[in-house]
C-alpha cells in the first residue's frame, strides 16, 4: 500500500513539475536566443506578466484560448519592442531599461485588471484541455507526465531540440552567436548585426509572452496583480545556469519547476513546515544552483554592451 502511494505522488509530482516549467521554458528559451545575440532582458518578468494580461483580456473579449494566447504573445512582443527602441536607439542601459519596464509592467498590468474588467466578478476564461497521447500516456511515472499534458507543454519542450539545431547547425544560428560574441567582426563578414538583435528581441518578447500566457490560458483561468511571482527571475536565472544552452537551460527548468511542484505538493499533504518556507523553496533552490556555478559562466562576451554600427 505504501509503495503504491509513494508512485501515485510521484507520478503527481513528476506531472505538476513539467506543467510548471512549460511557462519558464517559454520565457527561458527566448531569454536564450536573445542573451546569444547579445541582448540581456532583466525586464523577462514584465515580458511574463503583460503576456499573462493580455492573454486573459483576448481570450474574454473574443472567447478563444487560441486568440488569448496570440494577444499573450503580442503583449510580450510590445515589451520588447519598447526595450530595444530605448537601448538600441537612445542607447538607454540594458539593464536599467528592464528593471524600469518591470516596474512599469507591474504597475500598467494591476491597474488594467480594475480598468478592463471593472467591477465584474466573472473575470475568467476557457483553458487549455490536455491532449493525451495513446500508450505513451501509460508508461509508469513518466507516461502523464510526458504525454498527457496540454498542447502548448508539448510545444514548450520541442522548443529545446528546435532551439539547439538553430544555434549549432543553421547560418543563421552562426550569426546570432556572432552578434553576441564578436559584433564588429561578424559586421566585418556581412552579418547585419543590429538587425539579428532586433529579430532575437522581438523572439525573446513573443516567447516570454506565450509564457505568461501558459500561466493563465493554460492553468489558472483568470489574472490576478503580480501572477508571474519571480518567474521571469527564474527563467533568467536558468539560461546562466544552463550555461547558455537549451538542453542546460531546460534542465535548470525542470529542476526549479520540481521544487516549485514539491511546494505545492507538501502544502497539499500538510507537511509540518512553515508555509513561508515551502514558498520559497524554488527561490531558495535557483539562488543556490546559481551560488556554486557562478565562477564558472562564461556569457557572451558583448552581452548587454549596446552596438553602434560605423
Amino acid at each position: 500500500m505504501a509503495s503504491a502511494v509513494n508512485e501515485e505522488y510521484i507520478s503527481l509530482l513528476l506531472v505538476a513539475a513539467v506543467s510548471l516549467a512549460a511557462p519558464l521554458l517559454f520565457a527561458a528559451i527566448g531569454e536564450l536566443i536573445s542573451e546569444r545575440a547579445g541582448v540581456i532582458n532583466i525586464e523577462l518578468e514584465g515580458m511574463m506578466l503583460v503576456g499573462a494580461f493580455t492573454g486573459v483580456w483576448g481570450a474574454y473579449l473574443s472567447g478563444s484560448v487560441w486568440v488569448g494566447f496570440l494577444a499573450a504573445a503580442a503583449g510580450g512582443l510590445l515589451v520588447a519592442l519598447i526595450h530595444g527602441v530605448m537601448c538600441f536607439v537612445f542607447l538607454a542601459n540594458q539593464v536599467v531599461s528592464g528593471v524600469v519596464l518591470n516596474i512599469l509592467a507591474l504597475g500598467l498590468t494591476s491597474f488594467g485588471l480594475d480598468a478592463v474588467f471593472g467591477s465584474s466578478l466573472n473575470r475568467s476564461v476557457g483553458t487549455l484541455d490536455r491532449v493525451r497521447i495513446p500508450v505513451l500516456a501509460d508508461i509508469p511515472f513518466v507516461g502523464p507526465a510526458l504525454f498527457s499534458q496540454r498542447l502548448t507543454v508539448y510545444v514548450a519542450i520541442l522548443l529545446v531540440p528546435a532551439t539547439w539545431w538553430l544555434l549549432n547547425r543553421t547560418a543563421s544560428g552562426l550569426a546570432l552567436k556572432s552578434a553576441g560574441e564578436r559584433p564588429d567582426a561578424a559586421e566585418a563578414l556581412g552579418v547585419r548585426v543590429m538587425r539579428v538583435r532586433w529579430v532575437a528581441l522581438m523572439a525573446c518578447g513573443i516567447l516570454a509572452g506565450i509564457g505568461g500566457g501558459q500561466l493563465t490560458l493554460a492553468g489558472l483561468g483568470f489574472f490576478t496583480p503580480n501572477v508571474t511571482a519571480g518567474r521571469g527571475f527564474i527563467a533568467l536565472a536558468a539560461v546562466v545556469f544552463g550555461k547558455w544552452n537549451p538542453i542546460g537551460a531546460a534542465a535548470a527548468v525542470l529542476l526549479f519547476a520540481t521544487a516549485d511542484a514539491f511546494q505545492i505538493r507538501a502544502q497539499a499533504l500538510g507537511i509540518d513546515l512553515p508555509y513561508q518556507l515551502l514558498v520559497s523553496l524554488p527561490y531558495l533552490a535557483t539562488l543556490i544552483a546559481l551560488a556554486g556555478l557562478l565562477r564558472k559562466m562564461r556569457p557572451p562576451a558583448a552581452l548587454g554592451i549596446n552596438y553602434l554600427p560605423d
